[in-house]
């Protein structure tokens, strides 16, 4: 028991150091100077850069993933967070090998990734809900992308043409598992025990009073409790 305890505090660790080090290279400044492209649009007092160093990428994908920013990312703000930032810039970086990574407001996407997944535009609607979450810490790592992907779940424009779904509950399964699994549990806690709980949860992150009594509080059981409840009867 105790090196399944230490293994797993091993591998959430790692997943944490990454996740950091995605965000710091998120944030890394980039010379314009070697950019292939760099446009600006403004609606609405909000102002996007989308900056390229990729001479093959697609010019209709560049404009799917604008329109997508300017419908998602107001939506975004209104719900969670009003005072989030006015400019925010999307890289397409031919050096950066993940999918994509947000830190502060400057998103950097892999172009092979959205070459080989034109469809998975709401990459997009993922990585915005990080500039607008703009926490003082990320962790715990399970709240941070269970919510924004339970926000592309919500919000998202175009899952269904990317055959991008939430799994379907497992015994096998964690919150903890983050991303999809987690947005899953959450949208169960909406629907079935609290409405408004997410939307309570990210506030919580983003003024730093998060802890493991914030279940406690908002439902009156545990995180622990509520995902056995969960596993019970995962329908949504």
């Amino acid at each position: 028991m105790l090196k399944k305890i230490i293994l797993g505090a091993v591998v959430l660790t790692v997943a944490t150091n990454v996740l950091d080090a995605q965000r710091r290279r998120g944030r890394r400044e980039f010379d314009l100077k070697n950019m292939y492209s760099v446009d600006s649009t403004v609606r609405d007092g909000i102002k996007l850069v989308f900056v390229s160093n990729d001479s093959t990428f697609d010019s209709k994908e560049k404009e799917r993933m604008i329109e997508t920013f300017y419908k998602v990312y107001p939506e975004q703000c209104k719900i969670y967070n009003p005072k989030s930032r006015e400019k925010v810039t999307i890289f397409i970086d031919t050096a950066y090998e993940g999918v994509a990574a947000t830190g502060g407001g400057l998103m950097r996407v892999n172009p092979k990734w959205m070459k080989k997944n034109p469809e998975d535009i709401d990459v997009v609607t993922h990585e915005t809900m990080h500039v607008v979450q703009e926490y003082p810490r990320y962790e715990p790592i399970w709240v941070t992308e269970g919510i924004a992907d339970y926000v592309r779940a919500t919000l998202g424009v175009n899952n269904v043409a990317a055959k991008w779904t939430l799994p379907e509950y497992k015994s096998s399964q964690s919150y903890t598992n983050s991303y999809r699994i987690t947005a899953r549990f959450f949208i169960w806690l909406e629907n079935k025990v609290k409405k408004g709980i997410v939307k309570n949860l990210d506030n919580a992150m983003r003024t730093n009073t998060y802890t493991d009594g914030f279940w406690k509080n908002e439902t009156g059981k545990t995180v622990d409790e509520l995902w056995a409840q969960y596993g019970q009867n995962p329908s949504l």
